[in-house]
């Protein structure tokens, strides 16, 4: 369920690129106007015909045209789906930031298709020439061994996608799960192969028989928050994210842009109206005004769209304005 809107007639992937080319020599919020309001087909679509035209990439020029977490957003948002998380996973990893961060690990391998994440490892091995698994182990000082095991077995599993539960082996390993959380041994063997080899749809079923309240207090080091990133993921996607973009916009991570772009970005034509609604319940405010008032700038225009928010332009009306529904800047039409 897609939150961002495309215009009624949406123009072609040649009027897009003639026009984004121009913008690149007027004005950032056209970018964002342009992009922002393309699905995943017309922006692919765009950068082919981009690269037809003027012979360059736009993603290159993207890069050397914005800055700052604009350039981020856009630069993952026009890239497709795996070679975004291929981006997100390596930036985790070679960065080295907060355990926050490795949650887009976590969200590769657990709130999107066994298919997707094929897909991301075949992208990761492309563009690094190493594997996320050999990268995961590679990054000792920075991930303790327990870290290392869950992930690795995340990334590297491959889940049958079809819909087949076993109740008994649901109640099976439910008791096995609230075991090892109970002893706080979430490195588990056990534990470890459920998480990262059972079907999504066997998983649920085993996490409706564990006490929720058990998860939610199963400690508060690195590999406990991994952990309950993992069944949330699983078990309730909309719901997580919902959550990371709650403490990245309450303060809890000091502001985490990174966080907030990443849940965005890549939820934006997935399940952003779930997220909103689960956004709201959590915190009895809508997303929309929470990311107006949390970042500033031609950025918040370019999540505002994404979200499916108004857009409110940095620039001075009087060079930026709608007419009839089109962007109007200088006297040129770029909707």
């Amino acid at each position: 369920m897609a939150s961002m809107k495309l215009p009624d007639s949406v123009p072609s992937p040649t009027q897009g690129s003639e026009r984004l080319s121009r913008a690149f020599q007027v004005d950032e919020n056209v970018i964002v106007w342009i992009l922002g309001h393309r699905n995943a087909f017309q922006r692919k679509k765009i950068k082919e015909i981009y690269q037809q035209l003027y012979k360059e990439s736009i993603i290159y020029l993207l890069h050397s045209k914005l800055s700052g977490m604009l350039k981020k957003a856009i630069v993952l948002w026009i890239n497709e789906a795996p070679e975004r998380d291929v981006m997100l996973a390596h930036e985790a990893l070679k960065r080295r930031k907060k355990i926050n961060q490795l949650q887009a690990l976590v969200e590769i391998a657990c709130a999107s298709s066994p298919h997707h994440l094929m897909a991301v490892r075949r992208a990761y091995c492309s563009l690094y020439e190493c594997s996320i698994e050999e990268d995961i182990i590679s990054h000792v000082l920075h991930i303790s061994t327990s870290l290392q095991k869950l992930l690795v077995s995340l990334v590297s599993s491959y889940r049958h996608d079809q819909e087949f539960v076993d109740l008994n082996i649901a109640k099976s390993e439910a008791a096995k799960l609230h075991e090892a959380i109970e002893k706080k041994q979430l490195d588990n063997d056990d534990v470890v192969w459920i998480l990262a080899t059972r079907n999504f749809f066997q998983l649920k079923a085993t996490l409706q028989r564990c006490h929720r309240s058990a998860i939610n207090s199963s400690g508060n080091g690195d590999l406990n928050f991994l952990f309950r990133a993992v069944i949330l993921c699983i078990d309730s996607p909309e719901k997580h994210f919902a959550e990371v973009i709650r403490a990245s916009t309450a303060g809890q991570w000091s502001t985490d842009k990174d966080s907030l772009t990443r849940a965005i970005v890549t939820r934006a034509e997935i399940d952003m109206k779930k997220i909103k609604g689960e956004y709201f319940k959590m915190s009895n405010t809508n997303l929309d005004d929470a990311v107006a008032i949390d970042v500033s700038g031609v950025y918040r225009d370019f999540l505002m769209a994404l979200i499916g928010g108004n857009i409110l332009f940095s620039r001075p009306v009087s060079s930026v304005v709608l007419n009839h529904g089109k962007l109007v800047l200088f006297g040129i039409y770029f909707w």
